[in-house]
């Protein structure tokens, strides 16, 4: 490790430390615009200058470019440093508008902070400035190229980190121009870091325009709950709502950046439908009140028909200290449940990964930025996790290669391949390229079990000569990967999959590489809710038992199954069926306008909570602000109303686990105390696996990555086997697949005006032959014959989709809920084209 000498103070840094890093290390803050850490070294600004007194080299250098080394004397405030670093900033300085005060980036801009730690302050050129014409790119970032001082910065992330290539530069020297070929929106999905990477204010956030500086926000850590991820981000809140969120950095999870649907999907906290008060019978009443009547009447309830006549569910977008406050509530009182999935198949298939994810398996997002090889099983990155498909774009920079399976028309930012298969061969096509590349002969500390279920994987001759062609290329390629990472996929998978994708990840770390398995999971807490989901109590358990009279009271906790349910016609019928529908939920929903009795929560940002990720990783974040309505709500964009009291306006919601609380109020032994440090102790007592989760207060930055199971399930099960023979489409018949989109499927997200305007108009993909066969052009029309009647839809006809099924997103806009059970298959005769 070199050591060197920066302004008489001697440090030590790993061989490839730029001096910039090295200085930012003692402390000394460098001056810099296109210098990143995630980008690195350009040197195209040029005011990072210091001076090299003693070393390799000598005089003026750019401290970004230049490696520290043994022997180096380095000097930042050496007179013809100091001087060089003016004159560049002056020269930077010569067509800015010196709009600060208008400019929304005024108060963080790095160019101010360098303009006035550089002493420059008085105009010396007199000419005309250099002007440019802005564009607009969108809904979500401000174009001013006026104020670009071309540090490059922007096209290096848009083009380079990520990928995407509609945005980068045009022109040449003083005209250099940033942005598009002509206005449009951004196709990126990671946009928004345009303006927070931008040193200047050449892109501002355009939703949050206007509406404040950074020192009037209440900005609070906190942790993104928009997929599985658990990225970290900066909630900035004012005037009782949050108005801006940025990316904050996370070692462990997202680094530097997020995705736009985690940075804008914030609006629903504050929207203006957002249900506030307690209901009961429709009526607005006080919250203790509310809180009185349904505990009369679930105890009248119990009374009548006894404990198993009341059931709970609650979602993976609540807290750990909702969920599990749920769970010790359905303990205590004999209450059927808790489920947390509505979708059962979906249950089962997050529980057996939280089961599988053993610790020397599991990887975090920013380590899978290290791998040489991965190998995506059942998964649509950018659709269901924009910031996997970042990290995957990483891995794939530094020379790793990349290969998907899945039926979908994957479309990525990089080059990767694409194995579109059957869901139905999806499990065999991904074993025969692990048998593929791992020689048996090399495997140590194989067990037997292994080694059979490796002489089980099914000879390549099975699949098409076109597909074995694929699978041989693919297998080549990763033969000689060090650092393999299976990621896996829990939406569209069969039940054997996520079990299976970790059986293939012991047989690569059998062959002594660093293999690695990262799970996605449908929600934000989905690992948790599998903990502690039971083996009874299943969501299709509570409905049949609504539907034939034994359950009826439910009791459901920021949960919409009108939402989420694929027959919402029976879920109706069943709603309706019950004597008695308590909701505690902080949206706007259709279960919520059916409630007998409705309990507002609070939001992330209102509440706080603990979060796991789908890695395990235990994550918390504080409380943003104390709530209430927005003051543009409440005043009707003038002075709010002069009338002074100890309330909040529309501050009436608590968090979801103290509402429960409330609700078993002196039920609960004294020793049960119902704070959030007690439910996190029981939950302790309750499963092993909790045991190692400290004080909320406690949790490091990037939290802890829990501790595996002390009895992980079965390994190398051969059921997948007897289940792909089982699964076989019906001869005439497409499959029915049901998939996220990046932007409309997504529950809190389809809140955000801004992201409502990203959404693509809903259609059913199809593979072009397909097509053909059904006489379909893309963009026609067709109605699809389901279960609970005909839906009428585009088509968006494909060539990167597998044959024989139908892709239908889960959109907010598509009355996709008619189907009976899943998994659905549609005649070819059922889908028929509309005439215009």
């Amino acid at each position: 490790m070199p050591k060197l000498v920066i302004d008489d103070r001697e440090i030590e840094v790993p061989a490839g430390t730029k001096v910039i890093e090295a200085a930012e290390r003692l402390g000394i803050m460098i001056p810099r615009f296109c210098y990143h850490p995630a980008l690195g070294s350009v040197g195209a600004c040029r005011v990072c200058a210091v001076k090299f007194l003693e070393g390799p080299f000598k005089g003026v250098q750019m401290s970004c470019m230049i490696d520290a080394k043994d022997g180096m004397v380095v000097s930042t405030t050496d007179e013809e440093a100091v001087d060089f670093r003016q004159y560049v900033i002056e020269w930077l300085m010569l067509n800015h508008p010196h709009d600060c005060p208008v400019c929304d980036e005024g108060g963080h801009c790095l160019l101010q902070d360098m303009t006035v730690s550089g002493g420059h302050g008085i105009r010396r050129y007199l000419g005309m400035k250099r002007t440019y014409r802005d564009q607009n790119l969108g809904p979500l970032v401000q174009h001013e190229m006026n104020r670009c001082i071309h540090c490059y910065r922007c096209a290096r992330f848009y083009q380079e980190f990520t990928g995407y290539r509609d945005l980068g530069v045009m022109q040449l020297g003083n005209r250099t121009f940033f942005g598009r070929y002509q206005d449009g929106t951004l196709e990126s999905p990671f946009t928004g870091n345009l303006s927070d990477i931008c040193p200047t204010g050449v892109y501002t956030d355009k939703p949050s325009r206007f509406f404040g500086r950074r020192w009037d926000y209440q900005r609070i850590p906190s942790l993104c709950i928009h997929c599985s991820l658990g990225c970290h981000t900066v909630a900035s809140g004012r005037y009782r709502e949050v108005v801006r969120q940025e990316a904050r950095y996370s070692e462990a999870v997202n680094g530097y950046f997020i995705c736009d649907r985690g940075r804008y999907g914030f609006f629903y906290a504050s929207n203006e439908g957002r249900p506030r008060q307690a209901l009961v019978g429709g009526k607005e009443v006080p919250y203790d009140q509310a809180i009185r009547e349904a505990r009369e009447k679930l105890g009248e309830l119990i009374k009548n028909t006894g404990p198993g006549a009341v059931a709970c569910v609650s979602s993976e977008r609540s807290s750990l200290e909702t969920q599990a406050m749920l769970k010790r509530i359905c303990q205590k009182k004999g209450w059927q449940g808790p489920s947390y999935f509505v979708d059962g198949a979906m249950a089962q298939k997050v529980k057996s990964a939280s089961s599988r994810l053993e610790s020397d398996l599991a990887v975090s997002l920013r380590e899978l930025e290290s791998a040489d090889s991965i190998l995506v099983v059942g998964a649509d990155p950018i659709n269901e996790a924009p910031m996997l498909a970042l990290a995957m774009r990483q891995a794939q920079r530094s020379g790793g290669k990349i290969a998907v399976i899945d039926p979908r028309p994957v479309s990525l930012p990089f080059e990767f391949h694409h194995l579109q298969v059957t869901p139905n061969e999806v499990n065999l096509c991904a074993s025969l390229l692990v048998k593929a590349v791992v020689d048996l002969g090399a495997a140590t500390d194989l067990e037997q079990s292994g080694i059979e279920f490796y002489q089980e994987i099914p000879k390549l001759e099975t699949v098409a000569p076109s597909l074995q062609d694929q699978i041989s290329k693919v297998a080549q390629e990763f033969k000689e990967s060090a650092r393999p990472i299976i990621v896996c996929g829990t939406e569209t998978v069969r039940q054997t999959t996520p079990a299976l994708a970790a059986d293939q990840a012991l047989l690569l770390q059998a062959t002594n590489r660093q293999a690695g398995l990262f799970y996605l999971m449908p929600g934000a807490n989905s690992f948790s809710a599998s903990l502690l989901a039971g083996e009874d109590g299943s969501f299709t358990e509570i409905l049949e038992g609504i539907e034939n009279g034994t359950i009826k009271g439910l009791v459901l906790v920021e949960n919409d199954p009108l939402l989420h349910f694929h027959d919402r016609q029976r879920m109706e019928l069943a709603l309706a069926k019950l004597e008695l529908l308590v909701v505690l939920d902080y949206l706007n929903s259709s279960t919520e306008q059916r409630a007998h009795i409705f309990l507002p929560t609070s939001t992330l940002c209102e509440a706080g909570g603990v979060f796991i990720n789908q890695e395990g990783r235990v994550q918390a974040t504080p409380r943003a602000y104390l709530g209430g309505t927005p003051i543009a709500q409440v005043s009707g964009g003038n002075h709010p109303p002069r009338i002074y009291g100890s309330e909040i306006p529309g501050g009436e919601p608590r968090a979801g686990w103290q509402v429960l609380a409330e609700l078993v109020h002196g039920e609960l032994q004294p020793d049960e105390d119902a704070t959030r440090s007690s439910v996190l102790k029981w939950l302790s007592e309750l499963d092993p696996a909790f045991a190692d989760i400290p004080a909320i207060d406690e949790l490091p930055d990037d939290g802890i990555r829990m501790s595996s199971a002390e009895e992980p399930s079965p390994r190398f099960a051969l059921d997948w086997l007897s289940e792909m023979e089982k699964d076989q489409s019906p001869d005439d018949h497409l499959e029915l697949i049901l998939a996220s989109r990046t932007f409309g499927t997504e529950e809190l997200s389809q809140y955000s005006p801004p992201l409502r305007k990203l959404e693509k108009e809903p259609a059913v993909l199809m593979h072009a032959d397909d097509a053909a066969r059904l006489d379909l052009s893309d963009s026609d029309k067709v109605a699809i014959l389901l279960d609970r009647g005909a839906l009428e839809v585009s088509v968006s006809v494909k060539e990167n989709i597998a044959s024989g099924i139908i892709v239908m997103p889960r959109h907010r806009l598509l009355e996709w809920q008619r189907i009976e059970s899943l998994p659905k298959y549609v005649s070819y005769e059922d889908v028929k084209k509309v005439s215009s």
